[in-house]
């Protein structure tokens, strides 16, 4: 492998950046790197759109003016460091790093960089921002891949403040070492991954959408309740369909598809049959109007069921999980008499993890009739997720919404499941970020940092599992895959190992 000497000081007051692409992804690189203070020349083969990015730049920088971001005399300093250029030859002229964002199509993308490798020394880093395709695959053909590596920042640019350092087959470490503190000179996180379909961020986040839609494919509720659910008991910004929806379903069941495919066909990323009839008929969302919700006479609203229901005399809650035991009867309080034995109470409560609300009335030996499960995995001070089983009358339906909604607790009342909503869920976002760990494409630390930053998660997945317990969530996953038989819930080694150790999910070996 030839060694590149490179020309570049990140801590450069002179440092130059060459981008090329004038859309969102472009611009917006643009407009970062002149705000940290580098000297940017953008192109783009597209004089018009060159010509409205620069208008939308100004327009930014005007509304960062009135809301006191900016100073007009600093906004118009960093606009000057942006400088339009209409030839890669003037793009690449003393340009320390060049980094494309154009289109997504790998040919395209090989087609630039040979051009560009021709017009610069072996000196100037080049880099991609793609978020789909093999960093190693674009590089293939240079006559310097050492030099190249994966620059994946997230849109709106300035506002997500982490960014993928992705290494190819031969991208030099000292390259990725200099584009990681060039990004934390410009103010963001950079975390550094292998080259791998999806990096980290759109890897990670395969669990978060396609359990839910196969929640939902299963008949167990519907879109409402799971982000409901996701929302409210497990403090998520916005519920799977919700951000489905907002961000289109033509961009991400596509990413759904791809990433299964380059993961040749790993059950853990597989995609739904919803999402594709939807992606068919064309109910992409808030940009079409109609997604998982309608959006035509504005903000959708979705009104839950009366949770209307006789309160039980008396109820009868398993003792298998002390735990969860305490948390059911503190939530019931005095609201009716609790009985040590299940004979002959109004009604029978269980508390499975990662089974179903049957398997507990076979295992319990009770009166299916009679019997619901609570889920207790998150604090039932938030929304509370009941379970019938097929046996399960309507009035015991009702009793226990009625039951579990007597303190102002809103609850959510869905069919069988093999691990509720948010267990499921929730042990899939932890296990695949620690079967990422497991394959060494990031450090536990960097999965964390990026998930948190690059989809807003309320904890990064690998101390969401610790938080949860990596015990629980193992019990989770096997139980799932024991009586489901499908390896989409195969326990992650990392995962499992942590586990039986009682080492944190955080824990990097020695």
């Amino acid at each position: 492998m030839q060694k590149t000497t490179m020309a570049f000081d990140p801590s450069s007051q002179s440092f130059t950046l060459g981008v090329i692409g004038s859309g969102a992804m472009g611009s917006g690189i643009a407009q970062l790197a002149a705000q940290g203070g580098l000297n940017v020349r953008l192109f783009d083969s597209n004089q018009a759109a060159l010509n409205k990015a620069m208008a939308s730049l100004r327009a930014t920088f005007d509304k960062l003016i009135e809301r006191g971001k900016i100073d007009a005399q600093k906004a118009k300093d960093t606009l000057a460091r942006i400088v339009t250029v209409n030839s890669l030859a003037a793009l690449t002229k003393g340009a320390d790093l060049i980094v494309e964002a154009i289109v997504e199509n790998l040919d395209a993308k090989r087609a630039l960089f040979a051009e560009i490798e021709a017009l610069v020394g072996d000196d100037v880093v080049l880099a991609t921002n793609t978020s789909s395709l093999s960093v190693t695959a674009i590089a293939a053909h240079l006559k310097h891949p050492g030099r190249f590596a994966g620059w994946h920042f997230f849109n709106p640019v300035p506002l997500m403040r982490v960014v993928e350092i992705v290494d190819g087959q031969r991208t030099q470490d000292a390259v990725a070492q200099a584009l990681m503190a060039l990004t934390e000179r410009l103010g963001h996180t950079a975390v550094r991954a292998k080259d791998t379909p999806g990096f980290i961020v759109n890897h990670a986040g395969r669990g978060y959408g396609t359990e839910a839609l196969r929640i939902v494919g299963e008949g167990i509720c519907a879109f409402a309740d799971v982000d409901r659910v996701m929302r409210e008991a497990c403090d998520f910004r916005l519920g799977p369909f919700e951000l489905m929806d907002l961000t289109g379903l033509d961009v991400s069941h596509p990413v759904m598809e791809s990433i299964y495919r380059q993961y040749y066909d790993e059950p853990r990323f597989r995609p739904s049959v919803i999402a594709s009839q939807r992606y068919a008929a064309g109910l992409f969302g808030r940009k079409s109007g109609e997604g998982f919700y309608d959006y035509r006479a504005g903000a959708p609203t979705s009104k839950e069921a009366p949770q209307g229901g006789t309160l039980p005399q008396s109820v009868w809650i398993s003792q298998r999980d002390p735990s969860a035991f305490a948390a059911v009867r503190d939530a019931i309080g005095s609201k009716c008499a609790l009985l040590a034995e299940p004979g002959n109470a109004d009604l029978c409560i269980v508390t499975p993890l990662g089974s179903d609300t049957t398997d507990a009335v076979v295992r319990e030996n009770l009166d299916a009739h009679r019997t619901i499960a609570i889920d207790t995995l998150m604090p039932l001070a938030r929304r509370r997720t009941i379970m019938t089983n097929p046996a399960t009358t309507k009035d015991t339906r009702l009793s226990a919404l009625a039951l579990f909604s007597a303190d102002g607790v809103a609850v959510t009342a869905i069919h069988d499941s093999l691990g509720f909503i948010s267990q499921r869920i929730l042990a899939m976002i932890v296990n695949i970020a620690a079967d990422i760990a497991q394959q060494r494409i990031a450090s536990p630390r960097d999965i964390d940092r990026a998930v948190q930053l690059g989809l807003n998660y309320p904890h990064g997945p690998l101390a969401f599992g610790d938080l949860l317990g990596a015990k629980r969530i193992h019990a989770i996953l096997a139980a799932i895959h024991e009586a489901s038989g499908d390896p989409r819930y195969r326990p992650s080694l990392w995962l499992a190992r942590r586990a039986r150790l009682g080492l944190s999910l955080l824990s990097e070996e020695g």
